[in-house]
């Protein structure tokens, strides 16, 4: 679970109609982040299911996105962050997403564009924004931004609605995640700005290996 995620999180849960039961597919939270990851105060007082592959600290229950075994509109809110890169049929997975929701229920999503491979337990996919919006066309509603770099962003966020959301809603949501955005996106003259425009690129070649590395080892879904 990545922090900019979890603020993600937040805004929907702050400014969209969340209904319940939610359900988080891809729940399981490593030792590490047995706290952090933990989005249930998000949604304090709602039933709140975590579901996952495997067994461990923040799963109730074991799920298969592929197949999910629940009744058809039976869900009021799914989210799925930071996951869909490991699913092996991403929509598939949509669409027994899209099923389960009830009308009007809710989906967040979450991928990364720009990011090493990791492996949990397999490294699929990378989405662009466009990809976001063509998984998303089933619902009424939906909305995709991203973070990073317009031309090669790192983190691409959308929401789906299985029905209507009222126009003053909607842009109160999206005027949240545009503050969201601007909070994640640092400014284009930064540091390592500079430093790319005056480094050796062979240099700049194995700063960028050591960074991989790092991201590797403490990169935790």
């Amino acid at each position: 679970m990545r922090k900019s995620i979890k603020d993600f999180v937040k805004v929907c849960s702050e400014s969209l109609p969340i209904s319940e039961p939610i359900y988080e597919f891809g729940s399981f939270q490593v030792h590490e982040q047995k706290e952090f990851a933990n989005l249930r105060p998000f949604f304090s007082g709602k039933k709140y299911v975590g579901s996952d592959m495997r067994k461990g600290p923040g799963v109730d229950v074991i799920l298969d996105l592929h197949k999910i075994d629940l009744p058809t509109e039976s869900v009021g809110t799914a989210l799925i962050l930071d996951t869909l890169e490991h699913v092996e049929f991403v929509r598939k997975a949509v669409e027994e997403a899209y099923r389960i929701l009830k009308p009007n229920g809710l989906l967040v999503i979450s991928s990364v564009m720009n990011f090493p491979i990791h492996d949990h337990p397999y490294d699929y996919w990378r989405f662009t924004p466009e990809a976001f919006k063509s998984l998303l066309k089933p619902f009424k509603v939906s909305y995709v931004d991203f973070v990073g770099s317009d031309v090669f962003p790192h983190t691409v966020v959308g929401i789906g609605v299985k029905g209507t959301v009222p126009e003053d809603t909607m842009k109160a949501f999206v005027k949240k995640v545009k503050s969201w955005k601007a909070s994640q996106t640092p400014s284009r003259y930064t540091f390592s700005y500079f430093m790319r425009l005056f480094t050796p690129p062979i240099i700049l070649r194995v700063s960028s290996k050591l960074h991989t590395k790092v991201l590797k080892t403490f990169w935790h879904k």
